[in-house]
Formats: C-alpha cells, structure tokens, sequence
C-alpha cells in the first residue's frame, strides 16, 4: 500500500517566531466509506507507475489534494486490512509505505469526493482520531520528519505533543 500524510503549515515561519509547530502544522484525513473513522488517503500502485506517483494519485482520488510529496519515507508499517486489496496476503496483513504530501492545491471536486469528505486538522485532533496504534506511530514519524525538514527545535509544547503521542500508546 502506498499512503501520504497531506499537510500544510499555517502561516510563515518568520511571521512569529514563538509560533511553534504543533499550533502551524495541520494534516488532512479524510472519511472511510461505510465508517466513522478518519484515514490517510492510501491505496495499491499500478504497474506502470512508483510507489511515490501511487501516494500522489491517492491524495488527489481519495482527498482532492496535489502538492509537492517528500520522496523519503517517513516509514513502513504492518497492519491488518479487511480490503480486498491486501485478500492475498497472508493473513490479510498490509504493509503501508508512508509519505509526507505539502498540499499546495485543494480541488473544488475530486474523482472520490462522493466516497470521501476531507477533514483539515491539529496535530491533536488527529491523534485523539486515530484508530489504530500505527497510524498513531506513523503520525509520531511524521512530526520528527517534519522538524528535521524546517529545522525547527522541538520547542516546550512541541515536545508536549510528542509526549501526547507517546501516551496514546500505553
């Protein structure tokens, strides 16, 4: 499977300088059909296409969503499907290569909109929706992967959220 993590941060970084990353950054889920939860846009790849043009394509089907993808890994994770996508393997287990998406463009209408409604929200909120322990996981990677990109220090509250992260855990 190939899965982005839509994200933007809000404002400039040298509009204020004590404006730490946890209140800039925002991630986008959308909805799961016949669900209440909320996911990263994700999918298979094509034969024809890389795993990185496949985590483009789902922002843009699955969220309406196109911007510049980070073509390091934030990381690979196991997880159990009930997709069909993932029938033959065994056990039904999914591997989930996971990519950073900074969205430059929102559509007005997208190939999945009647399937998906798209969610913008805080690093908390998005913790507090998660469902599953690896998407949790995954959005702790992404916050390193995140500073390490804007060379931003983890700040007092910004090491609050990871501590938030880390808690959902136990």
């Amino acid at each position: 499977m190939s899965n982005c993590i839509p994200y933007r941060l809000l404002g400039r970084k040298d509009e204020d300088s004590d404006i730490c990353l946890e209140k800039r950054l925002e991630v986008l889920m959308i909805t799961s059909p016949n669900r209440d939860d909320l996911v990263f846009p994700k999918g298979g790849w094509e034969d024809d296409e890389s795993i990185t043009d496949a985590a483009s394509r789902e922002a843009l089907e699955e969220a309406g969503v196109k911007g510049i993808l980070h073509k390091e890994e934030v990381g690979v994770w196991e997880f159990r499907s009930k997709s069909k996508q993932c029938s033959s393997s065994v056990g039904g287990g999914c591997r989930g290569h996971m990519f950073a998406l900074k969205v430059t463009e929102e559509l007005e209408a997208w190939p999945e909109m009647e399937v998906h409604e798209r969610k913008w929200l805080s690093m908390n909120e998005a913790i507090d929706l998660c469902r599953y322990e690896w998407m949790r996981e995954a959005l702790r990677d992404f916050l390193k992967f995140i500073e390490m990109r804007n060379g931003m220090d983890s700040t007092s509250s910004s090491k609050d959220l990871w501590f938030q992260l880390i808690s959902h855990t136990t």
